[in-house]
């Protein structure tokens, strides 16, 4: 391990560095790529990789539909659509026992269709749906850890700029991807339902049940919330029958809530001024992160570190499930302590190839890497959902709600052995279109 492969180790050691100085995780994987190739080709040419990697990435129109995605859920959360899906579901499901948890989940979901960012949903829902659990007796803890967890949902439930980040970096389409993700997504909400179930059986103290709403109180749910509904269909729909690219149901779906905020008379100045501000701050952090990924990777490449890592670990004879395991422990860790997409972003260079050449398809294992993040979301002592319900309701003591979280870790954990296990659930739907 001398020569390039170790200026590679040294770039790697220098951006996590930075990290821990607060440097912006792109900034740091630039300045790491952008200085380690200088040393090895000279700074001429590494200064023109940071101009052609920059226009590269702000030219591709894979890359413009974070930014509409974006768009489109901060119009749907101008217009109130995760009330309405919130409202809906209770109306469905709110006289079970558990069941304000569970139109919890179900509000997630949709809205996770529709918006494709978890910590805005798990934001979005600790307004909307926490005070109704809290003031119908639930447990504070359990009612704000199904918020968090719900949240979660916002990124694998298709839109998700994650994995568009996946797929840009990955070189993978991102349609694929979505396509891929649908199964686990129908999974993901079933086992967070059962877990509800399971639990408020075993303490059903903590959940107590509700009125039944009327069948006129249904149907006016069901009405009030056509929007949300038409708007998710057209998106996802329209990607799944090849009617809309990736870009274009974006594009589309931008437009759609867009009409919708004007209808519910939602656009004002003030609010059309915060949207777009705040579609601006995600989309340049995105960009960034991206920008800075491409440049690292672009210098692990030159430097063949990647290759030779395969190389020791083939040579290294472990088992291949056994590497694949200490290296999904390996990301639930990191997630702990640093952020779970800059963990992802960074590792990027290294783990794809490795899963490359142990045989895994690539879009399985963005699947995989995606739950993973899920997790990294709502473990200590990082947890991002879980401070983001904090900070939505403070009165609750942020250990309770990593008690009120566990049971969903537990789910999480089932279902990324169902997705290790049973590799089709991802694969089947993508492969089945494609066909």
């Amino acid at each position: 391990m001398s020569g390039p492969v170790a200026l590679t180790l040294w770039g790697l050691l220098g951006t996590f560095v930075l990290i821990a100085l607060h440097v912006p995780v792109g900034v740091a994987m630039g300045i790491a790529g952008v200085v380690g190739f200088g040393v090895m080709a000279g700074f001429d040419p590494a200064f023109a990789m940071i101009a052609s990697e920059t226009s590269n990435n702000l030219s591709s129109l894979e890359l413009a539909t974070i930014p509409l995605f974006v768009l489109m859920g901060a119009f749907a959360s101008m217009a109130g659509l995760s009330e309405d899906l919130y409202r809906l579901a209770y109306a469905v499901v709110g006289h079970r026992r558990g069941g304000l948890a569970m139109a919890t989940i179900g509000g997630c979901a949709g809205f996770g269709a529709v918006c494709g960012s978890s910590v805005a949903t798990a934001a979005t829902f600790g307004k909307a749906s926490l005070p109704s659990m809290l003031s119908r007796g639930y447990s504070p803890g359990f009612a704000a850890g199904t918020v968090a967890s719900g949240g979660t949902l916002g990124i694998l439930i298709p839109p998700s700029s994650i994995m568009v980040i996946y797929a840009v970096l990955s070189q993978e389409l991102i349609i694929t991807l979505y396509m891929a993700a649908l199964v686990p997504s129908v999974l993901a909400v079933a086992l967070h339902l059962g877990t509800i179930g399971v639990y408020t059986r075993l303490r059903p103290g903590d959940a107590p049940t509700g009125p039944r709403a009327t069948a006129a109180e249904r149907i006016a749910a069901l009405r009030a919330s056509w929007p949300v509904l038409v708007l998710a269909g057209t998106v996802i729909g329209g990607m799944a029958g090849g009617i809309f690219t990736a870009t274009e149901s974006a594009a589309v779906g931008a437009v759609m809530s867009f009409c919708f905020a004007i209808g519910r008379r939602a656009l004002r100045k003030d609010t059309l001024r915060y949207a777009l501000l705040s579609t601006a701050r995600t989309s340049a952090m995105i960009y960034v992160l991206i920008i800075g990924a491409s440049l690292f990777g672009y210098f692990a490449a030159v430097t063949q570190a990647p290759q030779a890592l395969v190389e020791a670990v083939q040579a290294s004879g472990i088992p291949v499930w056994t590497a694949v395991i200490l290296l999904m422990l390996m990301f639930i860790v990191a997630g702990a302590v640093f952020d779970e997409v800059a963990a992802m972003v960074v590792t990027m260079p290294f783990v794809l190839p490795l899963i490359k050449s142990w045989g895994f398809d690539p879009i399985w294992w963005g699947v995989i890497n995606v739950v993973i993040i899920e997790l990294g979301m709502l473990i200590p002592p990082l947890g991002m959902n879980v401070f983001v319900v904090k900070g939505v309701a403070p009165q609750i003591a942020i250990t309770d709600i990593y008690r009120g979280v566990a049971p969903y870790v537990a789910s999480n954990f089932v279902r990324l052995g169902i997705l290790l296990s049973f590799p089709a659930l991802a694969l089947w739907l993508p492969q089945t279109l494609k066909g």
